[in-house]
């Protein structure tokens, strides 16, 4: 026990003894599905469930989140918290892919892509607007606190950032982060919603007795419950992995994704395979 409850490491480093732990774990959970359903789609739903829970929770760390301070102009990011930001931009993408997947001949990697469209483009806008009220409604430059310069711009950032703050605004970095978080987080979401779908279409009829028209909106209702669940479980892990506000990749807590990707794919197995269970077994 003392390995699952280890203190975080310091920076961005891996704690040693938790993640062989959490692949412990994962291992145990995949080979305890494959004893149960086989080598059959629901088991292959499950491997496409855990992918995508490890997309959100990587897309989650590029998501610039400013908190309270952000809205003070005293931190940069967008003044909300870590898992409503992440799940806005993931389930704008989410139901964007499930739109697209529910044409008459759905593509899994076209719907995937569509998803991942929806969530870069939510976040784009919002972080759109939120810099002109920055800009214009609080009369504050876009100033990074973690940088000199910023990285994709070169832009120098000490000139700007005002005496007693971390930074303010949204420097173009952390814009291009956000993006970059909605279109893993769309990705992630939406594969996670298909998987699942299929599961349900394939299994329903046979224990319902019913024809595939009639149990449609059934799977697709209880898709979409649990992947926005699965969404929301791997947005609140990678918000504690964070602890607090993040500025985008240039963000030193950017280092500590790692962490995450254990955690999120182990979260997502065991949902996964919960919500599979109830029709495969």
């Amino acid at each position: 026990m003392s390995a699952i409850g280890a203190k975080p490491a310091a920076g961005g480093s891996l704690d040693p003894k938790a993640g062989i732990v959490g692949i412990i774990i994962l291992i145990i959970i995949v080979a305890l599905a494959y004893m149960l359903v086989g080598a059959s789609f629901a088991f292959m739903a499950l491997i496409g469930i855990i992918i995508g829970g490890i997309l959100i929770g990587f897309g989650v760390h590029f998501v610039p989140v400013g908190g309270a301070p952000a809205a003070m102009g005293q931190a940069p990011g967008i003044a909300t918290g870590v898992a409503m930001l992440a799940a806005g931009a993931g389930l704008a993408g989410l139901f964007g892919g499930a739109w697209a997947y529910a044409a008459e001949t759905p593509d899994i990697a076209v719907s995937v892509v569509t998803g991942a469209v929806g969530g870069g483009l939510m976040m784009a806008i919002t972080c759109f607007f939120v810099t002109f009220i920055y800009v214009y409604g609080m009369g504050i430059p876009c100033a990074s606190g973690k940088v000199l310069k910023d990285p994709l711009t070169g832009d120098s950032q000490p000139e700007y950032k005002s005496q007693g703050t971390e930074g303010h605004g949204l420097p173009f970095i952390s814009w291009v982060g956000g993006v970059t978080g909605g279109l893993f987080g769309g990705a992630g979401g939406t594969l996670i919603y298909i998987m699942l779908l299929d599961v349900y279409k394939g299994a329903l009829p046979g224990m319902m007795n019913a024809q595939a028209a009639q149990i449609l909106p059934i799977a697709v209702t209880l898709a979409g419950i649990f992947s926005v669940g699965m969404f929301l479980v791997n947005a609140v892990l990678a918000a504690y992995n964070i602890t607090g506000t993040i500025e985008g990749p240039h963000d030193p807590k950017f280092k500590r994704f790692p962490r995450d990707l254990i955690a999120s794919a182990v979260a997502s197995a065991v949902c996964g395979i919960v919500a599979i269970m109830i029709v495969a077994v």
